[in-house]
């Protein structure tokens, strides 16, 4: 009879399942949880205090196994054998209690809800995190995602089964080539910074298969972390582009910096102050001059979808976050995907697998055999094809919304930040002065001088007030900053009381209450905590706490 591969059986100090106590037979016989199993032919013993057979026996957590043929003993006090057998468990057995509570399954739901509940998310109020657009993640999409032809399909799958996958990943690329004016798309980047290593990778390989051999990325200060961070991966030394005093670019100082051995320029654009960068093009012009490319980070891609098409500005590569401006879920509810797409000159070295433009449609292509002699990919950034959960909910919110409706989110995008910031202007300052922004609007901490409020604090308190703070201290450019992006999905009485909110803080922060400021937040889950020692000291592994006193009688 085959032994049961259970590690705990009915123990009520742990984890396990309760199985029959005894079953018994003349043949063999197995005994869970029993005091004994015996039999003339052969017997297995399993937390029971001993096992005996004539010809063989196995004891799993009993005191005793004796055999006089064979015997093998797993967390018993003894195990005796005259020629020796192994158990099904060998030495994958446990040496030790596996020290887990057992519980019922309500009061496991119940754990891990009030886990979530101490949680900030999207579907409790907004999210202002700036350069993030967290925006609503419909439940069309999820519906979609959850069909059994998409969820249940395997990467593994002969490609005469999953048909409609590929065509949706195709579909999928060609919305994405017609919004952005591009020519490939690779679709297998997993993240942001995932797609923005492929772009630079893909810049590299064209350089090198023209036998240019360059060094030196230009990123301007404003920019993500991740932009040097890719270019400094890749072995790319990395030269700042300041930004001029109304928090843009200015094509004079990308030319001082060029020189022939500049590989690329990467530009985020609308820019993380919020502002659209409206010499883009000459910008585009004085790198391609220099024989350099231009990699735009597409991390605020939601403020100009339907209004301007980064082909047409002179872009080289972009990488495009599903998860911020197609809505597909971030963070625990991911993962994210971060496909990039590429100008005519860049296509050729696309990494497979793609979606290239072909006659009036797009075209799947799987490998390097596939792509053609023409081209040149310069291998595969994953394993498989990407993230097929993120492309069908993409997907249902483009057919949803039509190329309409995302103009149109990108509008109300826009106004919703310039409400927010009209809302505050008169009682928080605003960096580059009284000007209109794109999709996100950004203060700095000049009006909390002399109050004695921090920028951290002022994000603390808004905890109490029951807001996620807004993004602090970025980007760099701004000292004290605040970057607030409400994204097209909240109404005009969601933003009204966060502006009054907003408000409220600034002016007590003005009436001297700073030692609020300084406890908050005091109705959080957590007070607050020393983030300079979290930071040097991280405790990165689970210490069992001591025992709780027992209570008074």
């Amino acid at each position: 009879m085959e032994e049961p591969l259970i590690f705990e059986t009915g123990r009520h100090d742990v984890t396990g399942v309760d199985l029959p106590e005894e079953a018994r037979s003349a043949g063999g016989a197995t005994g869970i949880e029993g005091e004994s199993a015996r039999s003339a032919g052969g017997a297995t013993g399993i937390e029971g205090e001993s096992a005996g057979s004539a010809g063989g026996a196995t004891g799993i957590e009993g005191e005793s196994a004796r055999s006089a043929g064979g015997a093998t003993g797993i967390e018993g006090e003894s195990a005796g054998s005259a020629g020796g057998a192994t158990g099904k468990l060998g030495r994958h057995a446990r040496k030790a209690p596996i020290d887990l509570p057992g519980m019922s399954e309500p009061e496991a739901v119940r754990h891990y809800v009030r886990l979530s509940q101490k949680n900030y998310a999207i579907d409790s109020g907004l999210y202002p995190l700036g350069s993030c657009t967290m925006k609503h993640n419909p439940r069309l999409n999820e519906k979609m995602a959850r069909l059994p032809g998409f969820a249940d399909i395997h990467p593994l799958q002969p490609l005469v089964t999953v048909g409609g996958a590929i065509e949706l990943i195709t579909e999928l690329g060609r919305w994405l080539l017609e919004m952005t004016g591009m020519s490939a798309v690779a679709m297998s980047p997993k993240a942001g910074a995932h797609g923005e290593l492929c772009g630079m990778m893909a810049i590299k390989a064209a350089l090198t298969a023209r036998g240019d051999k360059r060094s030196t990325v230009l990123v301007p200060e404003s920019a993500h972390g991740t932009n040097p961070a890719t270019a400094a991966l890749l072995g790319y030394s990395v030269v700042d582009v300041p930004a001029r005093e109304d928090g843009t670019v200015d094509p004079a100082a990308v030319r001082e910096r060029l020189s022939s051995d500049v590989a690329a320029i990467m530009l985020t654009n609308p820019n993380t102050c919020g502002l659209f960068e409206r010499d883009v093009v000459a910008i585009a012009e004085a790198v391609h001059g220099a024989g350099a490319l231009f990699y735009a980070d597409g991390a605020n891609f939601n403020a100009i979808v339907g209004k301007a098409k980064p082909g047409d500005l002179g872009v080289d590569a972009m990488h495009i976050n599903l998860h911020k401006t197609f809505s597909t879920p971030h963070g625990g509810g991911g993962p994210g995907a971060g496909p990039v797409v590429f100008s005519p000159e860049l296509a050729p070295f696309t990494p497979v697998p793609f979606v290239r433009i072909a006659g009036d449609g797009a075209e799947f292509v799987g490998t390097r055999a596939e792509a053609g002699e023409s081209a040149e990919p310069f291998g595969r950034m994953t394993a498989f094809h990407g993230q097929m959960g993120m492309f069908v909910r993409a997907m249902a919110y483009m057919l949803s919304h039509g190329s309409d409706g995302m103009r149109q989110a990108s509008e109300d995008a826009v106004l919703n930040a310039n409400y927010v910031r009209a809302g505050l202007r008169d009682v928080m300052s605003q960096p580059f002065g009284d000007r209109v922004c794109m999709h996100e609007a950004l203060f700095d901490d000049r009006f909390l001088e002399g109050t004695g409020v921090t920028t951290l604090d002022f994000a603390k308190a808004m905890i109490d007030e029951g807001y996620h703070p807004m993004t602090m201290y970025f980007p760099l450019v701004v000292h004290g900053a605040m970057l607030i992006e409400p994204t097209e999905s909240e109404s005009k009485a969601s933003l009204d009381l966060f502006v009054a909110t907003l408000r409220d803080l600034a002016q007590r922060a003005r009436n001297g209450e700073a030692e609020r400021f300084h406890q908050a937040p005091v109705l959080a889950p957590r007070r607050r905590l020393d983030e300079t020692r979290a930071a040097r000291q991280p405790k990165l592994k689970w210490v069992k706490p001591e025992p709780w006193s027992e209570a008074a009688e």
